[in-house]
Order: structure tokens, then C-alpha cells, then sequence
């Protein structure tokens, strides 16, 4: 396999987390990788096979010539730094591509920034973030979804999304938008055909198939799209924001949905002022739950910067759990109270993303209970744990989250925009087809859902993307 970086330069990074362990790696890529295998381990390393051994490095000192060698007519002292195993994988059948040399020595942070001081002076540089991964990927190792899987199996917060990460890094993303391109290229030469050949007498998109085909690219597109939603939700998450007036119960809801004491609560108003996050999962599903400080006019001026990171964190928030106490609120419109409190404009706004909680239910003789509707309203009481479940479950239905899983694959919100260009496309090329019979206008329809799809896996992608992609990558990576 011919690479696109043949002259690169050698890149270096401990490849292990910051700290103190058992074992710590160091990962080399690139073609001083060998002659750096060389200088460090004294034993000739047959390629992909483990050498336990010396970690060499040069004594400064020249306290040491047992381990001297013969460089440029001058003897240079060598030191044992430590010892560990190496491995040396050539180019191109290893992970980059290109020469590996991994060294995985004990897991000490001195230790290991002497083995990688050594490193660098023998020829390579300290790797950018996601580099490791980015060379995998330039050198068609890899695409860029199973890349990108890489990162997300390293961050996955549930078994579930590790899963889903395993898999696309596996292929298992990457294979169904490839067979959606596939079948769009086939029948975008069709219709090309079509308009190349007017003096052909058959008409091409009159042809019922060309329709039916057309339909089944959409709906497989549709079901591609309902997979990465979900895998998309698993990876990233949904963010809630518990909003409302001081005193509503805004940091019990907190607790009760985390099963843990994570916010003060006490009955002076006020008590939150700061944003207070905490990450919790219902069944899987990670959720990014913000307890906020109760908006109302203040004259505190930290109470007012709360209040003003409060609003910033609703106006990016998935679903807005508007707190209600419902001892003190028996009678509640929502539009009046959400225009009161800034969250809509005016009371036509929609008001579809936010939830009404009437907590304290339990102080008015209600039990725990959920309306749906126009919006949807939860009697809860969080000090007692009555109607949280009912809240959990509305939820995971509100994301649409299924908690099954199965055959899933992780994926981003790039992705889920991409998918959604393409179906636009495909919908507008039909609409197209369907009205006028235009097939210029459908080929080009189809031309762009190519282009959408293909900018998933990384076959068209512009440089700054890629560039945004690995920087959010581990270092060593």
C-alpha cells in the first residue's frame, strides 16, 4: 500500500495516561523509528515480535562503557535506564502505516520522560494530539469513522457505548455508508445516461425502477440515520438543564435523579449560585445534568453572575426541567411562566423542549403522575423520590433513546449532519423526479448526497475538519 507520507517526520509520545503505573508506553512512528530501535535496545528486533531487554540512553557522564558504541570514529557511553519490552512493526503493516517502535517500560513519569527525552534526541518530535491516529488514517489505514471510533472508545461512559465504539471501529459504520454510496453511484450513472443519450428512444426515468430504487436508497438512508441517532445519544449524551424560580426544589431534583447528595439544599433561597453539573446514566444513556441558580431579579451581584450562567447553559440545552412548587403554584400556564422567567419570547413560542416538574406534589396530597400534551407535566416530589422514575423514562422517550442496542454504532453530530444533507437531497431529487421528471436537477441531487455520505468516512473532507477532528485526540493516539 503506497502511503500519502512517505517523507514524513518521526513523531514520539507516551502513550499511557499521566502518572504513576505498572507499565508505561512509549509509541514512535515514522522512518527513524528503526534506527531509534536500534540505539535504544541493543538486541536486533525481528518485527512483531517482543524483546525483553535494556533501555539504553547516552551517559552524559561517561560513567559507563560496558554498553559503549562506535559513532562517527568517537565512543559514546551508553547507560541502562531501564528495562522492558520492545516491539517494532514495519511499515506498512502496522497501525500508522508506517515503521512503529513501541517501548513499554515501568510506568514511572520520570522514568518515562527519560526514555522519551532519549527519543527525541535520536532523531523524532513530540506527536499533536490524535497524530498517531491521523497518519493511520492519511495512509488509508483506516477511515475517518473508525478514527474517530478510536476516541470515543477511549471516552466511552457506559458499557453500551463501548461497545457501539468497538464497532465502528470495526467497520461497522463505515461498511453501511459505503453500501449507501454504492447504490447511489449506481443510480446516478443511470440517470447520467439518461441526459447524455436524449437520442436514445427509451426513456430512461420513466422507468419505474428508477423511482423504486430511488425509495429504497431513502428508506435504507432513514434507517442508517435512526441507528447513528441512537449512537450518537449513547456517546454524547443528552444535556439537562433544571431551571426555575429560588426554592422550587431545582437542586433535590438534582439529588434524587444522581441517588446522591450532589447539591446543598437548605430552605434559604438562593442557596445555589453557581452552575453545578453532574453526569448520571438511565439505562445506559448518559445524561449531562446542570442544576442552576433560581432566576429572579436580584441586587446580589454574584447571584446575578449565576443567574446569567444559568441562561447560558438553557439557551444549549437539550431539555429544560422547569421546577415548580407545587405547594405554593397550584395553578400553572406555561407559556405566561416561561415568558415570565425568559425562557420563551412571546406565548406563541414553542415550548416543546421544556418540561414542567411540579415537585412537592406530596405536600398537596397528589400522587406522582405524568400529562402529556401540548407540553408534557410531572407531579414529582424529589425529597421523596415519588414520580422520579416517571421522570427518567420521559427522558429516555423524549431523546427517542432505545436501550436495547443492539448492532449499534457509535457516532457524532457531524455524522448525524451529514445524514441529514444527504436525506434533504435524496427527498428534493425524488420531489424533483416525481413533479417534473428533471433528471439534471436529480442527478445533481444525487451528486450531493454522494458528497454528503463520502464527507462521513473521510473520503471528501476538508482539511480544517480534520484538522478540528484529531485535535480533540488523546496525545499518543
Amino acid at each position: 500500500m503506497d502511503t500519502l507520507l512517505p517523507d514524513s517526520d518521526t513523531i514520539a509520545a507516551i502513550a499511557t495516561p499521566p502518572g504513576r503505573g505498572g507499565v508505561g508506553i512509549i509509541r514512535i512512528s515514522g522512518p527513524n523509528s528503526r534506527a531509534i530501535a536500534q540505539s535504544i535496545c541493543p538486541s536486533k528486533l525481528k518485527p512483531r515480535y517482543a524483546h525483553f531487554g535494556p533501555f539504553l540512553a547516552v551517559d552524559n557522564q561517561q560513567l559507563n562503557t560496558e554498553n559503549s558504541i562506535e559513532l562517527n570514529g568517537n565512543t559514546i557511553a551508553k547507560i541502562e535506564i531501564d528495562q522492558g519490552i520492545s516491539l517494532f512493526f514495519p511499515g506498512p503493516n502496522s497501525f500508522t502505516g508506517e515503521d512503529v517502535l513501541e517501548l513499554q517500560a515501568h510506568g514511572g513519569p520520570v522514568l518515562l520522560d527519560l526514555l522519551l527525552t532519549e527519543v527525541i534526541r535520536l532523531g523524532a518530535r513530540i506527536a499533536r494530539p490524535g497524530e498517531f491516529s491521523e497518519r493511520a488514517f492519511l495512509n488509508n489505514k483506516i477511515d475517518l469513522t473508525q478514527a474517530e471510533a478510536i476516541a470515543d472508545l477511549i471516552d466511552s461512559a457506559s458499557e453500551q457505548a463501548a461497545r457501539n465504539a468497538f464497532r465502528s471501529l470495526q467497520g461497522e459504520f463505515s461498511s453501511k455508508i459505503a453500501a449507501l454510496v454504492e447504490v447511489v453511484i449506481k443510480l446516478r450513472v443511470y440517470v447520467e445516461a439518461s441526459i447524455d443519450f436524449p437520442e436514445e428512444e427509451i426513456d430512461f426515468l420513466a422507468d419505474p425502477k428508477v423511482a423504486a430504487d430511488l425509495q429504497e436508497i431513502i428508506s435504507t438512508l432513514e434507517s442508517v440515520m435512526s441507528q447513528a441517532k441512537q449512537g450518537a445519544l449513547l456517546q454524547e449524551g443528552m444535556s439537562v438543564v433544571i431551571a426555575g424560580k429560588p426554592n422550587a426544589g431545582k437542586s433535590s431534583l438534582l439529588n434524587a435523579l444522581s441517588g446522591r447528595d450532589s447539591a446543598i439544599v437548605t430552605e434559604v433561597a438562593g442557596t445555589t449560585r453557581d452552575v453545578l453539573r453532574e453526569q448520571i446514566q438511565i439505562d445506559g444513556m448518559p445524561l449531562h445534568v446542570i442544576d442552576t441558580a433560581g432566576l429572579r431579579d436580584s441586587p446580589d451581584l454574584v447571584e446575578q453572575e449565576g443567574i446569567r450562567r444559568a441562561r447560558s447553559e438553557i439557551e444549549q440545552a437539550d431539555r429544560i426541567l422547569l421546577v415548580v412548587d407545587a405547594s405554593t403554584d397550584n395553578t400553572i400556564d406555561p407559556h405566561a411562566l416561561c415568558m415570565e422567567l425568559g425562557l420563551i419570547d412571546t406565548a406563541k413560542s414553542a415550548i416543546s423542549h421544556i418540561t414542567i416538574i411540579r415537585n412537592k406534589c406530596d405536600l398537596i396530597g397528589q400522587n406522582a403522575d405524568i400529562n402529556t400534551g401540548e407540553y408534557c407535566l410531572i407531579n414529582v416530589s424529589a425529597k421523596r423520590g415519588m414520580g422520579i422514575d416517571l421522570l427518567r423514562q420521559h427522558l429516555k422517550d423524549s431523546m427517542g433513546f432505545n436501550s436495547s442496542g443492539e448492532g449499534g454504532f457509535t457516532a457524532r453530530r457531524r455524522h448525524l449532519t451529514a445524514l441529514d444533507h444527504a436525506n434533504d437531497s435524496l427527498l428534493c431529487g425524488a420531489a424533483q423526479l416525481n413533479s417534473y421528471g428533471a433528471g439534471e436537477l436529480l442527478a445533481e441531487d444525487l451528486r450531493q448526497c454522494q458528497q454528503y455520505l463520502s464527507e462521513i468516512t473521510g473520503e471528501f473532507t476538508p482539511d480544517d475538519l480534520l484538522g478540528e477532528i484529531f485535535s480533540n485526540f488523546c496525545i499518543g493516539k
